[in-house]
């Protein structure tokens, strides 16, 4: 039997592409590693067309979608998971944020690109941490830059100043921060 060659080459493609996909850690494992121990309850935050607008401005980035995953944590804070194009694959990633809305931390859940998960280490990563919505976040400024993950590098940059941005715009504000004992 004589396969075609478009047969053959979408095999191939969807082969190569899958072959580097890697995870790291669950949601849950995630949210353990940032808030051990404490109670996570799943918030339902869709964004309005203007909170949308804002956060896009305040942050330079165009979101892909107003809904977002977010878990307000027992004695303050907050947990995002979201995702992120690499250079070609979506980069799954985790933020903790403290009560203050201060970066606890940046976690890859899930890196399916083939180059740039130099992105993964708890050295790049750990450049989050103490970031606010007033920090700046520039490329080769405030996060470091890596040789051959330069997009991976920008879009989780970006991505986490998005959501520090949705947090500012619409969880900051005393009245969206369910009360958790």
């Amino acid at each position: 039997m004589r396969l075609s060659p478009l047969f053959t080459a979408a095999t191939a493609l969807v082969a190569s592409t899958s072959g580097y996909a890697t995870d790291y850690l669950s949601v849950e494992q995630a949210q353990q590693v940032f808030f051990a121990g404490a109670t996570l309850v799943a918030v339902p935050l869709q964004l309005s067309p203007a909170q949308a607008k804002v956060v896009a401005q305040k942050s330079g980035v165009k979101l892909r979608s107003s809904s977002v995953r977010v878990w307000a944590v027992t004695g303050g804070g907050w947990f995002f998971v979201d995702e992120v194009l690499g250079k070609h694959e979506f980069i799954t990633y985790a933020v903790g944020l403290d009560a203050a809305g201060a970066v606890r931390g940046v976690e890859i859940l899930s890196y399916r690109e083939a180059y740039g998960g130099q992105i993964t280490t708890p050295k790049w990563r750990a450049q989050f941490a103490g970031k606010t919505s007033v920090s700046p976040l520039r490329l080769d400024e405030d996060i470091a830059n890596i040789t051959g993950a330069t997009l991976s590098c920008r879009h989780v940059m970006e991505g986490v100043k998005r959501l520090l941005a949705i947090y500012e715009i619409a969880l900051a504000v005393p009245s969206a921060a369910p009360v958790l004992r």
